[in-house]
C-alpha cells in the first residue's frame, strides 16, 4: 500500500468511529433530542452518490468508507424511528395518567 492509502484508511477509521459512536449514544439514550431525520436522509443520499463516484473512479478506500457511512445512516435512521415511537408512547401514557384514565 502507498502512504496515501494509509492516510485514507486512517481518515476512514476516524470518521467511522465518530459516526458509530454517535449512533451508539443515540441508541443508549433512547432520545431524538437534537437529531433530525433529515440528517439521515441527506447522509444516505450523499453516501449513495459518493459510493457510486468512488466505485466509478476505482478508489477502494472511499468505496468502503462510503458504504460503511451509508450503513451507519440506515442504522441511525432505524434507531431514530424507534426512539420517536418510544417518546410518543411515553407522551401518550403520560397524558393518560395526568387525565386520570
Amino acid at each position: 500500500m502507498e502512504p496515501a492509502d494509509w492516510l485514507g484508511w486512517g481518515a476512514s477509521a476516524i470518521l467511522l468511529a465518530t459516526l458509530i459512536r454517535q449512533v451508539v449514544v443515540q441508541w443508549r439514550e433512547r432520545s431524538t433530542e437534537g437529531v433530525s431525520s433529515w440528517l439521515f436522509v441527506g447522509q444516505c443520499a450523499a453516501s449513495v452518490g459518493f459510493l457510486l463516484y468512488s466505485w466509478l473512479v476505482g478508489n477502494a478506500v472511499f468505496v468502503f468508507t462510503n458504504a460503511a457511512i451509508l450503513a451507519t445512516a440506515v442504522i441511525g435512521q432505524l434507531i431514530f424511528r424507534r426512539n420517536r415511537r418510544l417518546e410518543e408512547r411515553g407522551a401518550s401514557n403520560e397524558r393518560r395518567v395526568t387525565s386520570g384514565e
